[in-house]
């Protein structure tokens, strides 16, 4: 029997992972719905994979998926995540930056517990994390200072609309530095581009230690974050560039392979 999923969220991100359910590269799931902020953009997903439309999380719910699927932001997993636990039904995050709130996070952690369903952070636009969480799982254990933080090289357009921005970086002739601070800091001046600094900080050493440092770079496409987490004797250093961010969406049909399969990667 197949597993039944819902999408919540039919942009890109939600694009790529119909789109591979369709080609047949999820063939333990059966996609029953989909909902979207854009009623036409469910409509097209729904069309190319036969699902059904659903107005809201509600009504993607009644049709009883084992997992829900978040591809579209911050904003809907606030809104949906307690409800869709509270009815013991997993969900699969790729808006990581939702957990930036400590008080959220909880709520959420207790509500899976009682509820008996799990929620899956997607690796989104990085990875490694089980060798992040496995260095700093032997510095507790150890009782090792431990050191962690991401290094993140992007366009300067990437940071337009942010505390940060100056018009000098357009025409820069070599990269700038424009933050440097706790993954706590990077969350309060970049409420809408913490995802990676957010997943960064829950597997290492927590927002308020870890170290997040964010570069501007003339004519860069696409993104290069660089991780890094060390104790004594060892030192994890996880490096993603990526020219386009569709590798967060392969990230969350990598995980669903993954939960299906007998032989599992983590």
């Amino acid at each position: 029997m197949k597993t039944k999923f819902g999408i919540v969220g039919c942009g890109f991100l939600g694009g790529i992972v119909a789109d591979a359910y369709r080609k047949g590269l999820l063939p333990d799931y059966e996609l029953v719905g989909v909902t979207s902020r854009t009623r036409a953009k469910a409509e097209a997903v729904a069309e190319k994979t036969g699902c059904a439309v659903c107005d809201d999380v509600d009504a993607l719910l009644a049709l009883q998926p084992e997992y829900i699927v978040e591809t579209a932001s911050v904003e809907a997993v606030r809104a949906m995540a307690i409800p869709v636990l509270k009815q013991s039904v997993n969900l699969v995050v790729i808006s990581i930056g939702a957990f930036a709130d400590p008080a959220f996070y909880e709520q959420v952690k207790q509500t899976a517990q009682e509820s008996g369903a799990k929620v899956h952070l997607a690796n989104g636009a990085i990875g490694g994390f089980d060798v992040l969480q496995t260095v700093t799982l032997m510095a507790q254990a150890q009782s090792l200072p431990e050191t962690a933080g991401i290094e993140t090289h992007t366009g300067a357009k990437g940071f337009r609309n942010t505390p940060v921005w100056a018009d000098h970086l357009l025409t820069d002739t070599e990269k700038t530095t424009v933050f440097t601070g706790s993954a706590k800091e990077a969350i309060a001046t970049f409420p809408r581009r913490v995802n990676v600094a957010v997943a960064t900080s829950l597997a290492t050493t927590g927002p308020e230690i870890t170290g997040v440092t964010m570069h501007s770079v003339p004519g860069w496409v696409g993104d290069d974050h660089c991780i890094t987490a060390e104790i004594e004797g060892v030192k994890a250093v996880v490096d993603i560039c990526s020219s386009t961010s569709a590798i967060a969406g392969w990230s969350v049909v990598a995980l669903l392979r993954n939960l299906a399969s007998p032989i599992c990667f983590y």
